[in-house]
């Protein structure tokens, strides 16, 4: 099949993760170094700033005070007041297709961040024709959760600097901070800081992520809030409230949340077979929700791997959008690990989890 030979395998000898045990000493994070980072980033890689900075090293002192944004925070509290009320109330009113429409929408959206920003964009790990990337951009939209440019530096930051001060989304601030509590303060003075040495010069030379950067905010209100409500309530005659609740707010609520749950979720909870050293885990309850994003202990071990997880479509709704991409000639060189790879990184830095499935 087409999509077959567009997986390009990684060699046996490919690695891009240096394990370390972070371990807090007064306020600050120490890093005990368990094997050398220089391993051969080879010629299949792109970019490398999604690879673990070992140099890094947290500030000493106090740290900065937190400056709340009340503009997010009344925003956020009214979407998720307007969810529930969707939820509870307008749920069992809505007709049938309008629940599937809101089903169709979640996974739309939730792919323009999974396939989108994240696999494609931030990691490079396979390459999409213009149509696709288009196609992409426009999901994304719907998904507003930033533009692809943004969303896709603050998570190259994540992954750079995992975990620390420089990590927009530190797990180690908490369940809450990791999960939403990141989007109600400023930013880390380190985060900006990181975030503006890394190369980007990929996105800007992306025509299609800079047009959706420009256009973001109007992107964001057809694709997100308008064409959502307007198709329920024209084409089976949902009521404008409902369709506006249910496919709109709802709909949007949920999938901000599913992507969250990576953030949090599986930062904190789950097994670590690939590398017991670093924080974020296998959480199979995150790969239903996000599709397929939950396998993270694999992904920030082999952030290169298109699949993030070594057992391809299973329970991965993205990996089997990409690969249908793949079979269909507009997505090509889609990033793999080997299998001996896989097993030696078990067996060197895993938990044992793998033993017992």
């Amino acid at each position: 099949m087409p999509a077959q030979l567009a997986h390009g395998e990684i060699p046996s000898d490919f690695s891009t993760t240096t394990a370390f045990a972070r371990v807090a000493q007064n306020g600050a994070a120490s890093m005990e170094k368990v094997h050398s980072a220089q391993d051969d980033i080879g010629p299949h890689r792109e970019m490398t700033d999604d690879v673990f900075d070992e140099t890094y090293r947290e500030k000493e002192g106090p740290k900065p005070q937190k400056r709340y944004v009340w503009r997010n925070i009344i925003l956020m509290s009214l979407l998720h007041l307007s969810a529930l009320y969707a939820a509870i109330w307008l749920t069992p009113t809505a007709k049938f297709a309008t629940l599937v429409w809101v089903f169709v929408l979640f996974v739309l959206s939730g792919l323009g961040i999974t396939a989108g920003a994240h696999r494609l964009w931030s990691h490079r790990s396979y390459k999409a024709s213009l149509p696709l990337r288009i196609f992409l951009a426009i999901i994304n939209s719907m998904a507003f959760q930033n533009d692809i440019y943004e969303w896709a530096r603050d998570h190259r930051v994540h992954h750079k600097y995992s975990e620390t001060d420089a990590d927009p989304h530190n797990a180690k601030r908490g369940f809450f901070f990791s999960h939403i509590g990141w989007l109600l303060v400023r930013k880390h003075p380190d985060v900006k800081e990181k975030g503006k040495k890394l190369d980007l010069s990929d996105l800007k030379a992306d025509k299609v992520v800079m047009f959706q950067r420009r256009h973001y905010k109007t992107s964001v209100v057809i694709m997100c809030f308008i064409f959502p409500t307007v198709v329920p309530w024209y084409f089976w005659g949902e009521t404008y409230h409902t369709s506006f609740f249910m496919a709109a707010i709802l709909r949007y609520a949920l999938i901000l949340n599913a992507t969250w749950l990576v953030n949090s979720a599986a930062h904190m909870y789950g097994n670590r077979p690939y590398d017991k050293n670093i924080n974020p885990r296998e959480n199979h309850f995150v790969v239903l929700g996000a599709l397929g994003e939950g396998f993270h202990n694999y992904h920030h071990t082999f952030p290169y791997d298109y699949s993030t997880s070594e057992f391809g479509l299973n329970w991965n709704i993205t990996t089997a959008f990409i690969d249908l991409m793949c079979y269909l000639g507009l997505a090509t060189d889609c990033k793999r690990v080997s299998k001996e790879t896989i097993m030696a990184r078990k067996i060197r830095t895993g938990d044992g989890s793998h033993k017992t499935g």
